[in-house]
């Protein structure tokens, strides 16, 4: 009779971000542990690994191949996880596609808001609603010095393309742009634009509200203010499951 195959090994690349990469102290590792595999596992050795994770408790997030992640999603060899807290702010579900003349971008260079609204301009709206988010001064009493944005690019950009097929889906609008700036900001710098044009104003105005709080929900990026006595990354409350895109 053969002897049964000893149990593989599977190594994936694990990614930090926000305060979770300086908890650890790392970008990014290469990690190995038994098949097979899921979250959970990997969450538990990696907490063991690095004690100073725990503080995040259940709100600290795994994505696998930039797709948020279940407990027990399985992990195969070769795969990406990112673990991040939850974004400054799961399963995807086939959603509606998105029109041609949509956009999500991120930039580390300056937002001309006026052009971002421009681009959603078309003859059949009667309304353009544009959102300019930027970098305040005073923060709880503390005045900040500047502002840092950071993003898990791939995923970001895929989570704002889903953002905007919801949007469609939930609003009669006819076109959305979101364009994110990343690094340093200065105070009065734009950080965030979102602009939606509708054929009537009311739509485009709660398509708007919705996709803020959306993109302050489910798209991994991270501010860090920095203030004149320290620094902080913003982090918004606890979650137990990862963010829905239904």
């Amino acid at each position: 009779m053969e002897s049964a195959d000893p149990q593989s090994t599977i190594r994936v690349r694990v990614l930090f971000f926000g305060a979770a990469r300086d908890a650890v102290g790392n970008d990014e590792m290469d990690f190995e542990t038994d098949s097979p595999a899921d979250t959970a596992k990997a969450r538990e050795q990696l907490l063991n690994a690095y004690p100073a994770l725990r503080r995040f408790g259940n709100s600290l997030l795994f994505a696998v191949n930039q797709e948020y992640a279940e407990p027990h999603r399985e992990i195969r060899d070769g795969d990406e996880l990112a673990i991040f807290p939850p974004v400054s702010g799961g399963s995807a579900g086939i959603l509606p596609a998105s029109s041609s003349h949509d956009f999500f971008e991120l930039t580390t260079e300056p937002i001309d808001v006026g052009a971002v609204a421009r681009r959603v301009v078309l003859p059949e709206c009667g309304a353009t609603v544009t959102l300019d988010g930027y970098a305040r001064e005073w923060t709880k009493g503390r005045r900040t010095l500047y502002l840092v944005y950071e993003a898990y690019e791939p995923m970001a950009l895929r989570e704002m393309e889903k953002m905007g097929a919801n949007v469609h889906e939930k609003f009669d609008v006819a076109h959305i742009g979101i364009v994110h700036r990343t690094g340093r900001l200065e105070i009065g710098e734009t950080s965030v634009v979102i602009a939606v044009s509708a054929p009537h104003r009311r739509a485009a105005f709660e398509a708007c509200e919705w996709a803020i709080r959306e993109l302050k929900r489910t798209v991994p990026i991270w501010k860090k203010e920095v203030f004149e006595d320290g620094e902080v990354w913003v982090e918004e409350e606890d979650v137990s499951s990862p963010p829905s895109n239904t």
